[in-house]
C-alpha cells in the first residue's frame, strides 16, 4: 500500500515539475505571432490546393501579410475570400472568377485511337510511351490526369471521353491545366468575351486534318478573313484573337465550317455543369 502511495505523490510531483517546466520554456522560447497573419490564415478556405503558387495556405498567408502577394491570390476561394482578405489588409479586392476551359473537341465520335493502347492508363504516361493515344497528337488523350488532380470534383471524365467541367464547382485553381500534359485546358475569365479556338491541333497538313478529327480547325482562315475588326490573325495555321479589337459579333464562329470557334460568354455558364462536348454553341 504504501509503494502505490509513494509511486502516486511522485508521479504527481514530477507532473508539476514538467508542467512547471513547459511554461517556462514557453515563455523563454515564445515565438510572437504574426496577427495579420493568423487572421488571413483563418480566411483562407484551407485547401492547400497550390493554386496560389505557395506552399499552402499558411505559404499564402504569410505573402499576403509582407506584401509579396495580391490579396484576390487565393482563386480557390474566390471573390468572397478575396473581399475578406482584402478587409484584412485594408484593401480594396476585385477577384475575377476563372474556370477551366478544354480546347479540345475531340470526342470518341469525333476522331479514332491509333491502336489498342496497352500502356500506363494514364494521359502523362501514354504521352511519354506513343505521343498520345488518338490520331490527333495534340488532342484530349482522356484518361482522366485532370480529374485525379482536382481537389474541388469540378472534373469528370464523360461517356464520350472527354473531361466535363462543372462550372460551378471549378474554383479556378489551375491545378487541372498543370496535370494536363497536352496543354489544351486553360483558364478563362467568366467576365471575358469574344471568340476562343476550341482545338488545340497545330498538324499543317490540311488533308490529314478532318480524318484524324472531324472537329478539328482546317486552318482555312475564313474567321479572319470575315472579322469586321480584323481581330483574328493566323499563327501557324490557328487563328489568335486580339480580344482589345473583338466585338464578339460571332460572325467568325458561324463561318466556321467544323465549329472550332466559339464565344466564351457562350461556353462560360456560371454554376452550370458544361460538357466539351457543347462548347461549340
Amino acid at each position: 500500500m504504501n509503494i502505490i502511495v509513494s509511486t502516486l505523490l511522485v508521479s504527481l510531483v514530477l507532473a508539476f515539475l514538467l508542467g512547471l517546466l513547459l511554461g517556462v520554456f514557453k515563455k523563454v522560447f515564445h515565438v510572437e505571432v504574426d496577427q495579420t497573419v493568423s487572421d488571413i490564415r483563418d480566411a483562407l478556405p484551407g485547401a492547400n490546393c497550390g493554386g496560389c503558387g505557395f506552399p499552402g495556405c499558411d505559404g499564402l498567408a504569410a505573402a499576403i501579410a509582407a506584401g509579396d502577394a495580391p490579396v484576390t491570390a487565393c482563386t480557390a476561394g474566390g471573390p468572397s475570400v478575396a473581399a475578406a482578405v482584402g478587409k484584412i489588409m485594408g484593401v480594396s479586392a476585385s477577384a475575377d472568377r476563372k474556370v477551366s476551359v478544354l480546347l479540345c473537341r475531340g470526342s470518341r465520335e469525333k476522331t479514332s485511337d491509333k491502336a489498342v493502347y496497352v500502356g500506363v492508363k494514364t494521359c502523362r504516361g501514354a504521352k511519354l510511351s506513343v505521343y498520345g493515344t488518338k490520331l490527333c497528337d495534340y488532342g484530349c488523350i482522356g484518361f482522366g490526369d485532370c480529374e485525379a488532380a482536382c481537389l474541388f470534383g469540378a472534373v469528370k471524365i464523360s461517356e464520350n471521353g472527354l473531361p466535363e467541367i462543372d462550372f460551378g464547382k471549378c474554383t479556378g485553381c489551375g491545378v487541372c491545366v498543370s496535370a494536363c500534359p497536352q496543354k489544351i485546358l486553360s483558364l478563362v475569365s467568366t467576365s471575358s468575351k469574344g471568340a476562343l479556338l476550341l482545338c488545340s491541333c497545330h498538324n499543317q497538313n490540311k488533308p490529314r486534318l478532318l480524318k484524324d478529327c472531324k472537329a478539328a480547325c482546317i486552318k482555312c482562315g475564313k474567321c479572319s478573313r470575315q472579322c469586321h475588326t480584323h481581330a483574328i490573325s493566323m499563327d501557324s495555321g490557328l487563328p489568335v484573337v486580339d480580344y482589345s479589337l473583338c466585338d464578339s459579333c460571332g460572325e467568325c464562329v458561324k463561318g466556321c465550317p467544323t465549329g472550332a470557334l466559339s464565344l466564351i460568354e457562350d461556353i462560360v455558364k456560371s454554376g452550370e455543369p458544361v460538357a466539351a462536348e457543347v462548347y461549340a454553341g
